[in-house]
């Protein structure tokens, strides 16, 4: 593994250019044609991107799909079948409203319907919707491929401590509605438990990028919230 390009923690440097980011069109459908889909639908992914927009995401927004697309790339974690973990990526958030607890769901029936339209057979659209449904960290993951996806929407735990505060900032903003003492304690409820793991990262290559750096930042963000 080389180290991080952009010198500054463990997360590769963000530009604000899709091409750029790796989410342009051509990595969409690079993603499609590595599952055989020639034809990539141009609307879905705009569709995808609009909802990525919305203007209530401060954090499950297109700055974490392109990070989680970026992490991929510079982690690259062995899995079984890579385009399927990237495709899950592109919709594991698709659907995020911070006042319904089904996102996850609603995100995996989605892909399930663009993967049946697109003709992937039965089997890649439930590993697909498994894919998608792991990122509710409710269960360990049952497949490599499962770890190496959860793995990767968790390395934000593991990014620069300057990243992890934005972060942390931004998911206050998504639950503005929630009164500050409320949020606090299950805020910390929700650090605690990342920190009580035996290991955050299942993987070895996504353990030893960020397992140290993600305690640190969790101990130090669980410490504010006393």
């Amino acid at each position: 593994m080389t180290s991080p390009p952009d010198g500054n923690g463990l997360f590769p440097a963000t530009t604000h250019d899709n091409v750029a980011d790796g989410i342009g069109f051509a990595a969409w459908a690079r993603v499609w044609e590595a599952l055989g889909v020639r034809d990539a639908s141009r609307e879905t992914y705009e569709e995808l991107l609009r909802h990525y927009g919305e203007p209530h995401r401060a954090y499950h927004n297109l700055q974490h799909l392109k990070e989680c697309l970026q992490v991929r790339r510079y982690v690259n974690a062995a899995c079984q079948a890579s385009a399927e973990v990237d495709l899950a990526l592109w919709f594991h958030d698709a659907i995020y409203d911070p006042l319904r607890s089904d996102n996850e769901l609603r995100s995996a029936q989605w892909l399930d319907d663009v993967a049946r339209d697109s003709g992937l057979d039965d089997e890649t659209r439930r590993r697909l919707y498994d894919l998608v449904m792991v990122t509710r960290h409710d269960g360990a993951p049952a497949t490599a491929d499962e770890a190496v996806l959860v793995d990767t929407d968790l390395a934000i735990l593991g990014a620069s401590f300057e990243r992890f505060e934005e972060y942390d900032q931004q998911i206050r903003r998504e639950y503005q509605f929630v009164p500050l003492p409320v949020y606090r304690q299950k805020r910390r409820q929700v650090l605690e438990g990342f920190l009580a793991r035996g290991r955050i990262y299942t993987t070895a290559a996504y353990f030893d990028a960020f397992e140290q750096q993600a305690r640190a930042n969790l101990a130090r963000a669980i410490e504010r919230l006393d």
